[in-house]
């Protein structure tokens, strides 16, 4: 992707109107603050950025991290969080070291989704007080603390706070579908601003005042002797950061052509920002998705729009105190309302339910633990039943082969293979089970083929496909069309086309006609795409088709 320092500004400046509410909501809710948000946006925002692995992401306070600080606050207070996101820092730093990065990519599809499900309901929840304008009664467990906030609602009703809260969600998801790249947050908040003022809303409580400026770094918080009863939660904190990160990174790679990120030097970057954060008051930090989307669409090609990001909201920081300290606090959770909404996605929810009964077992497991638990032990959960179903499919079908994608060495080749490689189509088959473990080989071995023009997909040996594999096959598709090198398939077998279609793989082939039942067949197909591409000489007789080869397992 070539560098466009102006387009960078101008994706920065686009992702701060879209953090700031974010940030101030996400703040507010770990029970620090909205000054808490602010400055882990800033100062986490711009070590991530010249740390971290990945030249898009953006990093700061997230939803995900705010529910797994409430009970942390809850036992252990504001010092506790700023020592824990500390201790997380260093973890984080440790696993770097260790280069354990490579290990995240193996959480399967089902676990992220129920994960993100789960995560979305507990924010959604999270806001209930303030949406519903009612002093927020305390407690670790969000599902009493919204039933109390609602009986305290139905005792002395607040719809001032509702009216805010609800027209708040309304304005960003309505917007959201009418024009997606106005930032329909900050309209919104601005809005609901503007009319507490005006309407002289007194029962709308706002943020409060806030600093105007960055607190002097320190580390009065520290209390050594709590170090040992924080390790747990610190263990927490440093796993969701590195799995919400790793994931945001390989979602912004997906998003664009040429861009891959450094796992291992991610992870440093996360640990850095979090070890710096606590000493200015900052909660502990992650990159965010949705903020790292917006980047990519905006158009940012480097660190630069990242960094643009921070010193935006820095700016906020020096400059509109006295202004941000005006919104209301239902304002706030109007916005992280809308955001818990349109973080749960229906139709990859749907793909995952319908792919096999393993895989929505393992989502509804994985999102009702989130809720009812917490995020690291749904993680743990939704990851060993996802291996047990594994192992008990692969057992089922008697082989416990890897996906095997290596062609023979040049010297291994026959006549009609080398035959194929002249014409710039290599055939890959695929030995058995597709599932999560070996699909991210797959995809990074498949996706780094070159000076071919047609890929060849010979599955008829694949013994059991999942969700996570029929999403990565799906990637590779894409991320080799993008290139330019088209991918046909051939020998799916009928057990498998249910999870491939429910991802839309199989449209993804069929579309350009590219799937067919036998191998000769899809040679054929492949020297009709080259003759119609003007890649291949026109003949008049077909050409023999080659000897199927068999593609070995790579050693242990």
């Amino acid at each position: 992707m070539a560098r466009n320092p102006r387009r960078d500004l101008l994706a920065g400046m686009t992702v701060a109107i879209v953090a700031l509410p974010l940030a101030l909501g996400f703040g507010v809710s770990s029970g620090l603050g909205a000054e808490a948000g602010l400055v882990t946006a800033v100062v986490a925002g711009a070590l991530a950025a010249v740390f971290g692995g990945s030249n898009l992401q953006v990093s700061g306070p997230t939803g995900a991290m705010t529910v797994v600080l409430v009970p942390i606050v809850a036992r252990f207070g504001p010092g506790g969080v700023l020592t824990v996101g500390l201790m997380a820092g260093a973890l984080l730093i440790a696993l770097a070291l260790l280069r354990a990065g490579r290990y995240m990519r193996y959480v399967p599809a089902p676990v992220v989704e129920g994960f993100t499900l789960g995560i979305a309901c507990v924010i959604g929840l999270q806001q209930v007080p303030h949406a519903l304008g009612v002093a927020e009664s305390g407690g670790e467990k969000v599902l009493p603390v919204a039933w109390r906030a609602v009986q305290a609602f139905a005792a002395a009703p607040n719809w001032s706070a509702v009216a805010l809260s609800l027209g708040v969600a309304g304005v960003m998801l309505a917007g959201a579908r009418w024009r997606p790249a106005v930032p329909f947050s900050i309209v919104a908040v601005v809005a609901a601003t503007l009319a507490a003022q005006l309407l002289h809303l007194d029962a709308a409580a706002t943020i409060g005042d806030l600093p105007a400026g960055l607190p002097a770094p320190s580390l009065a918080f520290l209390d050594v002797s709590a170090l040992g009863s924080l390790l747990a939660p610190a263990v927490a904190v440093a796993a969701l950061a590195a799995l919400e990160s790793l994931l945001s990174a390989t979602v912004a790679d997906g998003m664009t052509v040429g861009q891959r990120h450094d796992p291992d030097r991610e992870l440093f970057g996360q640990g850095v920002a979090n070890l710096a954060a606590p000493l200015f008051g900052g909660i502990p930090a992650t990159a965010a998705i949705a903020r790292t989307a917006v980047n990519v669409r905006s158009g940012a090609s480097s660190r630069l729009a990242a960094l643009t990001h921070a010193a935006v909201l820095a700016a906020v920081v020096f400059a509109a105190a006295p202004l941000v300290s005006a919104i209301p606090l239902a304002a706030l959770a109007g916005v992280l309302l809308a955001t818990a909404v349109r973080m749960v996605e229906v139709g990859a929810l749907r793909a995952m339910a319908r792919a096999t009964r393993s895989d929505a077992a393992v989502l509804v497991l994985t999102a009702a633990a989130t809720l009812v638990l917490d995020l690291v032990y749904a993680v743990i959960i939704g990851l060993v039943v996802a291996g047990a179903l594994a192992l008990r499919a692969v057992a089922a079908q008697a082989r416990l082969d890897e996906v095997g994608l290596r062609p023979d060495l040049p010297g291994g080749h026959s006549d009609e293979e080398h035959a194929l490689l002249a014409e710039h189509i290599v055939a890959y088959r695929i030995d058995g089970p597709l599932f999560f473990a070996a699909a991210h080989r797959f995809l990074l071995e498949l996706s780094e083929v070159s000076d071919v023009r047609v890929v060849i997909l010979r599955m008829s040996r694949v013994t059991t496909v999942d969700a996570t594999g029929a999403l990565v096959l799906k990637d590779v598709v894409e991320k080799l069309n993008r290139r330019g090198i088209a991918v046909l398939a051939s020998g799916i077998r009928p057990g498998q086309r249910q999870a491939l279609e429910s991802v839309g793989a199989l449209a993804l082939l069929r579309h350009e006609g590219r799937e067919y039942a036998t191998t000769p067949e899809a040679i054929e197909g492949a020297r009709s795409h080259l003759e119609h591409a003007g890649l291949l000489p026109a003949r008049h007789h077909p050409l023999p088709a080659p000897r199927p080869h068999r593609i070995r397992k790579a050693p242990r």
